[in-house]
């Protein structure tokens, strides 16, 4: 299911994430991929296509993280609540390693968002280690 987002409304969501991956924060100039405004509480679960509910992904981390709302937190084997990156900061939760090219999770919610949104799959992973060297990430 999907639902029409107001041209004004999509151009507030990608000035606020900065016109990149609110999850993996990779930039959208970087890919060949055109980004998604993705409904952080789903429309199944009657999230509201509102500013407060939406976010700017990449299609990866839209695809892997779908309807879900929580996954497990690989150290603990505890089922915690996804990153929420229009309530929560991406820095309480995220660290970068190796310069840049993996994600590092600081909390349980950090952890099971980075596993299931695969955000540190190897194809990307090298991609940072490109983007790296030609300067343009970290963002």
């Amino acid at each position: 299911m999907s639902a029409y987002i107001r041209v004004e409304l999509q151009q507030k969501i990608r000035k606020h994430f900065s016109e990149c991956c609110a999850y993996c924060r990779t930039a959208e100039f970087l890919t060949a991929m055109t980004f998604e405004f993705e409904h952080i509480l789903p429309l199944s679960a009657e999230g509201e296509t509102v500013f407060e509910n939406l976010c700017f992904a990449c299609p990866s981390c839209n695809r892997h993280k779908s309807t879900r709302q929580t996954a497990i937190d690989p150290e603990s084997g505890e089922t915690v609540a996804l990153f929420h990156p229009q309530q929560q900061i991406w820095t309480k939760h995220f660290a970068w390693r190796e310069r840049g090219k993996e994600l590092k999770g600081l909390t349980a919610v950090g952890r099971a968002t980075i596993e299931a949104l695969q955000m540190n799959r190897p194809a990307l992973v090298r991609a940072r280690g490109m983007w790296i060297k030609l300067g343009e990430h970290p963002p």
